[in-house]
């Protein structure tokens, strides 16, 4: 098998542009290409290590030989290194030998740009072909702005693929991309979800992890099965008409050999300087987005994953380590810039630019940003000065609204700020309302191990958290488990507790789910606004020692209005008094205490308004109030 040097997969033209940090679709010539060269089958390789003294491809085809099939640097100054080896075909392993003037670097690193790699603890790359699956999903992808727009109901159920259900006579054993798909996507849209968001599924070594620690940015981890079994897991779901939403890391990387790090015998992906380039919290490297070569790398990666996987969208992980050059520091810890600032202003370049590229290339699909901090202009576009994400998880409004339902109600009213302060701010950016795997983890405790007071209490507590989450503006995001209740914390290693749906308290807190999925479709005004002021109205948001907040959601003027009504009190509120802007005739649509919910069942009758002014309005409805509940009410004759 010889090595032949003059066939190149760059222009000069992709040269400039990977130099310049610009090129979006690296995969496209850096990383292992089936090819044919004069007739003949082999693989173009292509690799990026501009510090190297000399880089080898050691594989199956060679026995894994260190020497016999070098690889030629270019005389362009890109750095990369290429050739064409015949004979090489789909599904062999490799690795490539960088020899370096660091003695103590590890020789053998995985391929950056691989499509697909060996099963973990192995960590070869493997030579893939993508072009191998028919796609079915054309209603879908034709039609997915509508599904994918702000105006559209947006319910994310968030998935770890390893631990939602395993095969109950093999419990350790994961499931396949392809056995999961069918059962996934009926489940989800049983219980009304619009679409599903996978944590990562970037091939990572260690399991522990739960994906965040990557080496892989265009393989989907051999855990589940090849780069086809992906896509026709993706494929699946969407003739399901379930959009699908990867969980991605480009904030830093994992630190085994055969990963990024130190990867020519310099800190070619990762900053030098410890004090930027190690993270102290995850024992991870962060990337040098100050290169330009390396914002090209994670930009290409995201694009990739849209263009032959047909996400709906990408949800980027921890933007606020990004962001700050002291985030996780002590004083002395890290290298303000030149003014004494601490935003990472590479990081900033590289959100704009990774933004930019894929709304460019893509205007039907969905950036989710998880930003924790006060950073201003996260979901604005860049154009407008801000980061250009089409969502921003609001992380403020989790920390206070479980903060406030660990509280026994008989002390709620002295907590009534963590109810409400998320109303202050909640169309400051496109939100997301995330009860994410991170609530459930680390001792946390589970959703329903938080709620206070007696079991059934704890439910109904649930049952109205869920219901104010669906009336809030912003859309909706729930991690699996939560939406029967589980009472563990998630452990990665085992599948759901799917057994408690033999109880009815949990099959309620199911069903609970599926009819607000059902009602946020259903009713234009808990959607069509949910990143708009025009959306909502305040009725009364200081009863406090009633521990009761009023308000109302509104779509667009030919959409009926829903009046929401929240009693966070452990007592029956009877002939509570709302005020109401038009007379008529008002029907309860839903309460969280319904009978079918695991409640007691006690619901309003047809309400009729008094023409008694209250809350600044000219009528008002007086209703009673189930203990620890949330009504719906929407307005059917004048």
């Amino acid at each position: 098998m010889s090595v032949f040097y003059d066939v190149s997969r760059f222009s000069e033209f992709d040269i400039y542009l990977f130099k310049e940090g610009t090129h979006t679709k690296l995969y496209n010539h850096l990383g292992a290409h089936l090819m044919q060269r004069q007739g003949k089958s082999g693989v173009y390789f292509a690799l990026w290590a501009p510090n190297a003294l000399s880089v080898s491809v050691r594989g199956d085809f060679n026995g894994y030989d260190l020497s016999s099939h070098p690889l030629k640097v270019r005389e362009d100054g890109s750095g990369i290194w290429e050739g064409f080896i015949e004979g090489v075909h789909e599904g062999m392993t490799y690795k490539y030998h960088i020899t370096t003037s660091q003695p103590n670097a590890n020789p053998d690193k995985a391929d950056p740009f691989a499509f697909s790699a060996e099963l973990a603890p192995a960590s070869a790359s493997k030579i893939a072909r993508l072009a191998m699956h028919e796609w079915r999903d054309a209603k879908w992808m034709k039609s997915r702005a509508k599904h994918n727009s702000h105006k559209a109901p947006i319910s994310i159920y968030e998935v770890h693929l390893g631990s939602w259900r395993r095969d109950p006579n093999e419990p350790q054993r994961l499931l396949s991309y392809r056995e999961i798909a069918p059962q996934l996507a009926k489940y989800a849209k049983e219980t009304g979800f619009t679409h599903v968001e996978i944590m990562p599924i970037t091939e990572y070594p260690f399991e522990g992890s739960w994906g965040y620690q990557v080496t892989g940015y265009f393989a989907p981890t051999a855990r589940y099965g090849s780069p086809q079994d992906f896509a026709y897991f993706v494929d699946v779901l969407h003739q399901e008409g379930i959009g699908v939403i990867l969980d991605w890391v480009p904030s830093h990387f994992v630190t085994d050999g055969h990963g990024l790090i130190n990867f020519d015998g310099t800190c070619l992906y990762e900053h030098a300087d410890p004090r930027k380039g190690y993270h102290p919290e995850w024992g991870s490297a962060i990337f040098n987005y100050d290169r330009n070569e390396v914002r090209a790398f994670l930009v290409s990666s995201a694009m990739f994953w849209l263009e032959h996987y047909h996400l709906d969208g990408i949800r980027v992980d921890a933007v606020a380590s990004m962001l700050y050059l002291d985030y996780a520091r002590k004083e002395g810890e890290w290298v303000p810039n030149e003014d004494g600032s601490n935003v990472n202003r590479g990081a900033v370049q590289f959100l704009k630019e990774l933004n930019t590229a894929v709304y460019g290339e893509f205007d039907d699909i969905m950036m989710f940003a998880e930003e924790s901090t006060n950073y201003s202009m996260v979901s604005r576009s860049v154009s407008q000065g801000g980061l250009g994400f089409g969502y921003k998880w609001n992380m403020g409004w989790m920390h206070d609204i479980l903060k406030y339902m660990k509280v026994d109600p008989l002390y709620r009213e002295h907590h009534h700020g963590n109810l409400t302060f998320s109303f202050v701010y909640m169309f400051n950016e496109n939100y997301v309302l995330p009860l994410s795997h991170d609530e459930v983890v680390h001792m946390k405790g589970s959703l329903i191990g938080k709620m206070p007071l007696s079991h059934a209490k704890k439910f109904a507590n649930l049952r109205s958290l869920f219901a104010l989450m669906f009336a809030h503006p912003g859309k909706k995001l729930l991690f699996m488990g939560g939406e029967f209740a589980q009472f563990a914390e998630w452990n990665y290693m085992q599948s759901l507790d799917w057994h408690l749906l033999e109880y009815p308290e949990h099959k309620g807190v199911q069903n609970l789910l599926a009819r607000l999925n059902e009602l946020y479709k259903n009713e234009p005004s808990l959607h069509y606004n949910d990143v708009e002021k025009a959306g909502f109205n305040w009725i009364d948001e200081n009863d406090y020692r009633a521990n009761v907040i009023s308000f109302v959601r509104k779509g667009a003027r030919s959409h009926a209005p829903l009046i929401i009504v929240c009693n966070f009190a452990d007592k029956e509120h009877i002939g509570y008094t709302i005020g109401i802007d038009k007379e008529g005739e008002y029907e309860e649509i839903f309460t969280s205490d319904d009978a079918n919910f695991g409640g007691e069942g006690k619901r309003n009758a047809l309400l009729l308004t008094s023409k008694e002014a209250c809350h600044g309005r000219k009528y008002s409805l007086k209703l009673n109030l189930a203990p620890l509940s949330v009504v719906y009410l929407k307005r059917v004759r004048k």
